[in-house]
């Protein structure tokens, strides 16, 4: 026995990384699948993602233990025949192997057999362990090491450590901490150093895949969907402006220099796009910032791969429009009763010299019940005049010049303004009308920003009900938690969606402010924002006492849209490396041509997504590039053009493009096309096609593998995320089923599904869980002498969370936060914490501070006291766990191998 101990510690055992020795464990049953998820539909298939492929037929399940990192190590494989040993190998042994059986899921492990349970007990008298081991042959394949999973997938082309630990095979079934214990990064494209260097911001351009596969065959074989996600408009601390008589474009594709050309001499470049030789004019031999000749290549155009050049007349259709705002609000009884009004001219009041724009910038204003009412602000008159329009059927405009009024003109406009804003909330207080005439008010807006353009705000609290576009309610109380088809998410009619497309073409953006208690047809109303490129803001349940978390965020959210920058009259084009095509579109635009989205207004919010194909073989290319180009007018009335240019390395092998894989822009790629689906086919379909996106996967990859034998439910470990966070997708209100969910609510969460950046939208899908009461001050960010905690990430389950813990959950809108801490005690206070004179507090406030910091829109901090109510509210974002209509993560997970071994 000594000697065969001997042997094994040297040979075998050491590091517990030679395969010839494999741990027997007993696992339990297959739980049972939760039945709200299907498999019929195909994913995908007319947007270009592929329908699934016949099912993998999987060998018996034998469950081998997680692999270590150490793995890859070992290259020779030596068969010996099976033999089954019962070894008492001492704790000092065990504590040498380095090898424990708490690092498996809780619901992984398992009693042993009942004819070793009684030994088992012995040795653990005796301090000792009884391990299970099995010499074996090929009856149970090991996990690859390196060289066998290069040869498997088609060989790694020069990979650096990076790459080689995305393609690290992760068994789902056994690793349990797949979370990185800070947000996930996107992953670094394999380009050279320079290049590197000079790539665009992941924030502002992303690209599903950051290696680029040779040709659609290989992108189908991968089963992952290609395409681009980019937020054009974003703030930014840093950004070159280029003011020159000559923008240098290609004369072919009209792609802007950038970086990635190649220049051949002094006087000629490259395109990187479509490869035509261009001349370098003579001005752009000179660089302006060294101020020095013959330097082409030096110039900031050539330096920065996010520039923004001040546009010459070329680039004008028409004078620069100015900053013309008109604000539409709803006055109605529900309105009054809501209580909104009194507060958003109170912001207005406070911003009214903060909203962006020049001495040209004009406001008006117009009100509406049952009728219309314009104000006259002229220069003269000793206080506002209401102009009332009754003749909804037939909306005019009582008055041209004075209803828009500039406030830098005269100086007896501003306090006519102030007057209005500080009598309007009182002059409808005692209204009793019901109805709402917001379609015909959207006319008169319509007529009245047409000779300009500009943005219309519009503030709606309830359902239209008189006049053109009038509604009648679709939502079914009953349905809110059927698991069948959810209908009515598209709209009851399309005036809203025409209104738009006139607006968009006479350049006006119309954002929507929803403050409503019941029901408002959403569906309908959101179509005068999603094709005007606006925004849409909800708040459900609105009320300025009874809701104060509500009111805290309108007002905060009122503040960051009345400041926020804003571009008018824009288009954006994209372009990308030839051989590359752009098929399909999400986000608020109009689409003017196949390339060519039209954005009446452009603001730093809001964010797009795009599907690409590949129709021609890049196998004489090395690297693929996406340039977008957004030419707009700013608020101060000059017409700039913001160019984003993306460079990523073109590869042949299965493995790059495994290893280049973005988890988290594939899965905000994958909810707007799920979303798409719900509204043109229904919500079944969305969700099936979501779960089959993870089959598909999961069997390509393993077929890919397949000389290997992988047993389990195995992903390279850049994808280990991806089941997760498509059952994060399907629990959301925008997809989930089976849950209580207002008709409004579920189709607002499908306009920010289209709409919000990466960032914000993984947030919203999986949020941030934190435990605050252990924060120290190891790894801290030390920023202007503050000392900010990095808490490490948790996973979303109930089971880490503890009694005598403080949480915080941080879903990008909202901020819970869970303790029984007396060094934390919050008294009444829901809203904030408060300042305590202790670390921890410090500690505390200085992490949520600098959360805030880091994110547009400010959220709301919730305390989570101790009642089932509030905790609902907690544990419903903890998706890992089960619901009473969703199944757990571990049985989402057993779904997929059911799925895959039918």
């Amino acid at each position: 026995m000594l000697s065969l101990l001997h042997f094994l510690k040297s040979n075998c055992l050491c590091v517990l990384n030679v395969h010839h020795i494999n741990v027997e464990l007993f696992f339990p049953d297959s739980m049972p699948p939760s039945n709200d998820m299907t498999s019929q539909a195909q994913p995908y298939a007319s947007h270009g993602y592929p329908s699934m492929q016949p099912a993998y037929q999987q060998g018996p399940t034998h469950t081998a233990p997680s692999p270590s990192h150490n793995l890859y190590g070992q290259s020779s494989y030596q068969q010996y025949s099976q033999v089954r040993l019962q070894l008492e190998v001492s704790t000092h042994l065990v504590s040498y192997l380095n090898f424990s059986f708490t690092s498996l899921e809780p619901g992984l492990k398992s009693l042993p057999t009942s004819s070793s349970a009684g030994h088992l007990a012995n040795f653990k008298n005796q301090k000792s362990l009884l391990l299970l081991l099995t010499i074996t042959t090929s009856c149970v394949q090991p996990f690859p090491n390196m060289s066998q999973l290069s040869a498997a997938l088609g060989g790694l082309s020069g990979v650096p450590e990076l790459e080689v630990e995305a393609l690290r095979p992760v068994n789902l079934l056994q690793e349990r901490n797949l979370l990185p214990p800070r947000p996930l990064e996107a992953p670094e494209p394999n380009v050279s150093p320079d290049l590197k260097k000079v790539n665009c911001s992941p924030q502002t351009f992303r690209c599903t895949l950051s290696s680029i596969p040779q040709t659609q065959t290989l992108l189908n074989k991968a089963r992952l969907p290609l395409g681009l996600l980019l937020h054009p408009f974003r703030d930014l601390q840093q950004l070159p402006v280029i003011t020159s008589n000559t923008i240098v474009r290609c004369r072919s594709c009209r792609t802007y220099i950038n970086p990635f050309v190649t220049f051949l001499d002094q006087r000629r470049w490259k395109c990187n796009l479509c490869y035509r030789v261009n001349d370098v004019p003579d001005e752009f031999m000179y660089n302006p910032v060294t101020r020095s000749y013959g330097e082409p290549h030096k110039r900031p155009e050539v330096q920065n791969s996010t520039v923004e050049f001040i546009a010459s007349s070329d680039y004008m259709l028409r004078p620069p429009q100015p900053a013309v705002y008109l604000f539409v609000l709803d006055v109605s009884h529900n309105a009054v009763e809501a209580g909104y009004l009194k507060y958003f001219c109170e912001s207005l009041l406070e911003n009214l010299d903060k909203l962006p724009g020049d001495t040209r910038t004009r406001l008006g204003f117009l009100t509406f019940d049952s009728t219309i009412h314009f104000y006259n602000l002229q220069e003269g008159l000793s206080q506002p005049q209401m102009l009332v329009v009754s003749d909804i059927d037939d909306v005019f405009i009582p008055s041209h010049d004075s209803l828009m009024v500039n406030l830098k003109e005269s100086k007896e406009v501003l306090p006519l303004m102030k007057d209005l804003l500080t009598s309007l909330p009182a002059m409808f207080s005692q209204s009793r009308e019901t109805h709402s005439a917001l379609g015909p008010a959207l006319q008169a807006a319509y007529k009245l920003m047409s000779p300009t353009g500009g943005r219309v705000t519009v503030f709606q609290t309830q359902l239209p009900t008189l006049g053109a576009g009038m509604l009648q309610s679709r939502e079914d109380p009953n349905q809110r938690s059927s698991t069948k088809g959810v209908p009515h998410l598209g709209p009851a009619t399309d005036f809203y969606k025409k209104l738009a497309l006139d607006c968009s073409g006479q350049q006006i953006g119309v954002d929507l402010f929803l403050l409503s208690s019941q029901y408002a047809d959403l569906a309908s109303l959101a179509c005068i924002s999603k094709y005007s490129a606006g925004s849409i803001f909800y708040y459900p349940s609105f009320h300025y006492i009874h809701n104060l978390s509500q009111l805290e965020k309108f007002q905060k959210d009122l503040e960051r849209y009345l400041t926020r920058k804003i571009g008018f009259e824009a288009v954006m084009r994209i372009r990308c490396t030839k051989g590359l095509s752009i098929h399909t579109f999400h986000g608020n635009f109009f689409v003017r041509s196949t390339d060519l989205l039209s954005l009446a207004n452009v603001n730093p919010d809001s964010a797009f997504a795009v599907q690409m194909s590949i129709d021609d073989s890049l196998a004489d290319s090395s690297l693929a590039c996406f340039q977008a180009a957004l030419l707009y007018t700013s608020s101060k009335g000059k017409r700039r053009i913001r160019v984003h240019t993306l460079c990523l390395p073109v590869v042949s092998q299965l493995s790059d493009v495994y290893a280049g894989a973005d988890v988290q822009a594939i899965t905000c790629l994958l909810a707007n096309m799920a979303i798409d689906r719900s509204i043109s086919s229904n919500l079944s379909d969305a969700r099936d096609a979501l779960v089959n996106a993870v089959v598909d996967l999961v069997t390509a990859y393993k077929s890919n593998m397949s000389n290997l034998q992988q047993s389990g439910l195995v992903l390279p470990a850049a994808m280990r995320l991806f089941p997760l966070y498509i059952l994060a997708l399907l629990k959301q209100k925008a997809l989930r089923t089976g849950t209580s969910t207002r008709l409004d609510e579920r189709v607002f969460a499908m306009c920010e599904f289209k709409t919000q950046p990466l960032q914000q939208l993984m947030r919203m899908v999986h949020p941030d869980l934190y435990r605050l009461d252990s924060m120290s001050d190891q790894g801290a960010l030390h920023l202007n002498d503050t000392v900010v905690p990095q808490p490490h990430l948790l996973h979303l389950s109930a089971e880490k969370l503890s009694r005598d813990g403080a949480f915080l959950l941080d879903s990008v809108k909202t901020m819970l936060l869970m303790f029984q801490l007396p060094s934390l005690s919050l008294c009444e206070i829901q809203s904030h914490i408060p300042e305590l004179e202790t670390s921890l507090s410090e500690r505390v406030r200085a992490f949520l501070d600098w959360l805030q910091d880091n994110r547009a829109f400010s959220s709301t901090i919730h305390v989570v006291k101790d009642d089932a109510s509030a905790k609902a509210t907690f544990f419903q974002h903890l998706v890992e766990d089960r619901s009473e209509s969703a199944s757990s993560y571990y049985e989402f997970l057993q779904h997929i191998q059911q799925q895959i071994t039918k």
